[in-house]
């Protein structure tokens, strides 16, 4: 089976998908996410420690779910900056639906808390901030939020990102974890999966972009606290091998949880791992270095360069970088 047409089965399951929805009669909009072979793939590329992993798997579905909002081709980027081991965190998404991400750490102090059993996104992140950024491209203007980094976790700084800048409930549940299976040949392996699900308040209705659904409506109500509680509390009862069920399709989750006030799902759209580096914008960039610099840069014979989001690493020849008048 060709990789094209695994992603395709995999989207008709319901893997690396989001999944718009609407409560109808209550006022509440919302979003599922559902990431497989996508964060597998991004998580195993980097080998980090299981709880960067964790913290990068967690950024990516965030990512997806935030950014399937827009509604313009453009790039929207998470980005979780600190004074802990794991100096910085960053997903990014470019329209239509490609996702990447990577966290800059000091290896060695993450491991000593990994030994001490401090795993926390406060003990790897530390204070600092977190910033979302919509670029929609040219001749729009960009836009960026910035909050401080919540010490409970990514989902409660998302949860004060949106009451802070988009003045909007918003409640979030969210779960990143490897799953074991068993393979053909009687083989255990290890796949990195990630499930969230968010609810917004519709009285308020905008989110990130300001805009609804296609088919989304804005439903009359007579109390809408009890109406947003209630859907809070049947938020908060999703579990976490409920995100995490590959067997689990978005619409039999929302089912489970919504069907009393009836539910309305919205098409899915789709989202890939995808970078958007190349040799030839490497090596552009490596070009612009005078010849001393690149000579610096020389180890073994040649330069090599790795690209922080998908660890493709480049090599290249000094005199391919001392042309066109840097010789």
């Amino acid at each position: 089976m060709s990789e094209q047409s695994s992603r395709l089965e995999m989207y008709a399951l319901g893997d690396d998908v989001v999944q718009p929805f609407q409560i109808e009669g209550i006022g509440v909009r919302g979003r599922v996410v559902r990431l497989g072979p996508l964060i597998d793939r991004a998580l195993k590329r980097h080998a980090y420690p299981e709880p960067v992993s964790r913290l990068v798997g967690e950024a990516l579905a965030l990512t997806a779910m935030f950014a399937s909002a827009l509604k313009f081709d453009g790039r929207f980027t998470f980005q979780a900056q600190g004074n802990g081991p794991v100096e910085l965190l960053v997903a990014d998404f470019e329209a239509p639906g490609n996702l990447r991400a990577y966290a800059h750490m000091n290896r060695e102090r993450v491991d000593e808390l990994v030994a001490a059993g401090k795993t926390s996104t406060s003990d790897l992140l530390g204070e600092g901030h977190l910033a979302m950024t919509i670029d929609p491209g040219p001749h729009m203007d960009r836009y960026q939020g910035i909050v401080p980094l919540d010490p409970t976790g990514l989902v409660e700084s998302a949860h004060e990102y949106f009451m802070r800048s988009e003045q909007i409930a918003t409640r979030i549940r969210l779960a990143v974890g490897p799953l074991m299976s068993r393979e053909a040949g009687g083989e255990t392996e290890t796949h990195w999966r990630a499930g969230a699900i968010m609810i917004q308040h519709l009285a308020r209705a905008g989110g990130i972009t300001g805009q609804r659904d296609e088919g989304e409506e804005h439903i009359p109500f007579t109390d809408e606290e009890e109406s947003w509680n209630r859907a809070a509390i049947l938020l908060d009862s999703v579990e976490d091998h409920e995100l995490l069920d590959p067997d689990l399709a978005p619409e039999r989750l929302l089912y489970r949880l919504f069907h009393e006030d009836g539910v309305r799902a919205f098409e899915r759209s789709k989202v890939d791992f995808s970078c958007r580096c190349s040799r030839s914008k490497i090596e552009n960039v490596l070009k612009q270095f005078g010849p001393d610099q690149v000579d610096d840069m020389v180890e073994n014979g040649v330069i090599s360069v790795t690209c922080e989001f998908c660890s493709e690493t480049y090599e290249f020849q000094p005199d391919e970088l001392k042309e066109d008048g840097n010789a």
